[in-house]
C-alpha cells in the first residue's frame, strides 16, 4: 500500500461558494498555450488555435486566453483558476479534437481535483443529530429477539410476483378446486 496520498492536500466534496445555487460562475480564471509554429507535435494545438480559439474566447467572455509561442518545445495547456489552483497539461501528440475536449474539460472543473484527497465522500454544513442512516433503522425490533433461520424473516416479500409464480399459483389453486370438487 502506498502512503504517496498522504502528500496531498485533504478537503472535501464541494462547489465553491454553492456555485450554481443561484448564478453558475466559471471557475477557469485564466488559460495559456504554450506551443512551437513549426514543431510536429503542435500540430493539433495549431489546428485548435487556427479553428476553434475565437469561438471559445466568444463563448466563454470571463476567461481570458493566452498565445504563448515557443521554440522546439512540447506543447503544453496551463489553466489557472478563481481559487488560486494551476493545472499544467502536456498536449503533446494530440489531436484537434483531444485538445478541445480536454480544454472544455479544464474549463468546467473548479480547479485541481486531482490533487486533493477526499477526507469523507460526502458533506454537509447541518450533519444529522440522530446519525447516519442505516439497513437497520427502520426495522421491526422482533427480529432482535427471533431465532434464526425464521421463514417469516427470510421470505423476500419487497418485490413483487413474476408472472411464472403468478402462473404456478393459479395452477395450484385450481387443482386444489379440482380435488374439492372431487370429493
Amino acid at each position: 500500500m502506498s502512503n504517496s496520498n498522504l502528500f496531498l492536500k485533504s478537503g472535501f466534496v464541494r462547489a465553491p461558494l454553492q456555485n450554481g445555487v443561484g448564478r453558475y460562475v466559471c471557475q477557469l480564471q485564466r488559460i495559456v498555450l504554450k506551443f512551437c509554429k513549426s514543431h510536429g507535435g503542435s500540430r493539433g494545438i495549431r489546428d485548435f488555435i487556427e479553428q476553434d480559439l475565437v469561438d471559445f474566447a466568444k463563448q466563454n467572455p470571463g476567461v481570458v486566453v493566452y498565445l504563448k509561442p515557443r521554440r522546439h518545445r512540447s506543447p503544453v495547456v496551463v489553466a489557472e483558476y478563481l481559487n488560486g489552483d494551476r493545472v499544467w497539461m502536456s498536449v503533446h501528440q494530440k489531436t484537434h479534437s483531444e485538445i478541445t475536449k480536454w480544454i472544455e474539460n479544464l474549463r468546467t472543473q473548479q480547479g485541481d481535483v486531482a490533487a486533493t484527497r477526499l477526507r469523507k465522500y460526502q458533506y454537509t454544513n447541518y450533519p444529522s443529530i440522530q446519525g447516519p442512516w442505516t439497513p437497520f433503522t427502520f426495522k421491526d425490533p422482533e427480529l432482535n429477539i427471533a431465532t434464526l433461520p425464521d421463514p417469516k424473516f427470510g421470505a423476500n416479500n419487497r418485490l413483487p410476483l413474476t408472472a411464472t409464480e403468478q402462473l404456478r399459483l393459479m395452477f395450484e389453486k385450481q387443482n386444489l378446486k379440482d380435488v374439492e370438487t372431487a370429493e
